[in-house]
């Protein structure tokens, strides 16, 4: 893509491209800023559901009978659908109360719990599967959760929330945009850093409800999208986009201060770093030291291991998928290596919580590098 040139006082922070089939983008406009771009999505309206044949186990048993005994209620329940023996959807409940408990009709060692909550369906599907079956995980719970038979009231449509729009303050346009008489379609909102290199991509609907002067001056117009799409980055993750906007981190662990939810943002915006392939081939053999003191979470456990395979402000995976991509290579470091795991019983610690034979996630990853021809060795 042929970038416009920024000839004006003001700093050029954002470029809006148009995407075609084959994922080239058109630049329809370069600007300087953007109101709307971080959005908490809108709660989804509460809903009363009847979970079925349940037998809290488990971590989940034990924030039941906390909030039975008060008005408190469970946070954010997620939702494993089964399809036989595998699960195939994941859903959420968001604050969870409990309105009533009643003995299952069935079985006297089962209940039926009626439930407060709002529903955040699956992304990729919200019909049942041919043999649904149900688990329920407590809040900080990722293996292990308690079983039912059904959920009544989970799977029905629902209206989809309405559009957010995103202004884009002090544009210049290109000719490909006032050229068009369609503004169909989609594209992406490329976001720069200080330096104009590219740090975040956000999706969203091209279509223009209004271009108009600029708030700013004769020489820009300012465009107002009706849908700035649903990949937004949150209210509470700004600190993060303004440390990034400034560098690239440089420096370890600048990710560790933050909770989930930033350290999730942190690897977001850690993917454009991929996007330009490494120079020369993957790296193999040698030893690197991944330090464990701040691995307390899924996202924190990726944020460690990028770092300590690629250096401050690298991606190695989100996500056990994404990891196991990154580790045949492609990301600059394949196995054969050696990973000194650092205070590993923190994760270890951190993660553990489940029942049976399951893997917790810490595991997981151990015996994933291991099967690649990883030697991890746990300190």
């Amino acid at each position: 893509m042929k970038r416009h040139t920024w000839q004006h006082a003001l700093p050029l922070r954002f470029l809006l491209v148009a995407v075609d089939a084959d994922d080239e983008e058109q630049l329809w406009a370069s600007c300087t800023a953007a109101e709307g771009l971080f959005v908490a999505p809108p709660s989804p309206p509460r809903e009363v559901l009847t979970v079925r044949g349940c037998k809290p186990d488990g971590a989940f048993k034990e924030a039941l009978a906390a909030a039975e005994a008060s008005y408190q209620g469970l946070g954010d329940v997620g939702v494993d659908v089964w399809d036989g023996d595998q699960p195939v959807q994941w859903w959420t409940l968001k604050d969870v109360a409990v309105l009533a408990q009643l003995p299952d009709s069935g079985d006297s060692g089962l209940y039926d719990l009626v439930i407060g909550a709002g529903v955040v369906p699956d992304a990729d599907s919200c019909r049942p599967p041919k043999a649904p079956g149900f688990e329920l995980f407590a809040p900080g719970q990722t293996v292990g959760g308690s079983r039912c038979s059904a959920i009544d009231g989970l799977f029905r449509s629902r209206p989809d929330p309405a559009a957010v729009p995103l202004e884009l303050i002090g544009c210049e346009p290109t000719e490909l945009l006032l050229g068009r008489a369609d503004t169909s379609g989609w594209g992406r909102l490329l976001v720069l850093d200080r330096d104009g290199a590219v740090m975040a991509a956000v999706a969203l609907g091209l279509d223009i409800a209004e271009v108009r002067p600029s708030v700013i001056g004769a020489a820009f117009v300012d465009i107002t999208l009706t849908d700035g799409g649903d990949e937004r980055p949150l209210p509470a993750v700004r600190p993060i986009w303004d440390r990034w906007y400034e560098s690239p981190p440089a420096e370890p662990n600048l990710w560790a201060p933050y909770d989930s939810q930033g350290r999730s943002a942190w690897i977001e915006l850690s993917t454009h770093a991929w996007r330009t392939p490494p120079p020369g081939p993957d790296l193999s053999g040698g030893e690197y030291h991944l330090d464990g003191r701040f691995v307390t979470d899924h996202p924190g456990l990726h944020c460690a291991m990028a770092e300590a395979l690629l250096g401050p402000g690298s991606y190695f995976g989100r996500e056990r998928n994404a990891f196991s991509d990154c580790l045949c290579g492609g990301f600059g470091v394949v196995p054969p290596f050696t990973l000194n795991w650092h205070d590993s019983d923190v994760a270890r610690q951190a993660f553990a919580g489940g029942r049976g034979e399951r893997l917790t996630y810490f595991e997981e990853v151990v015996r994933l590098l291991e099967r690649y021809g990883v030697t991890v060795v746990l300190r």
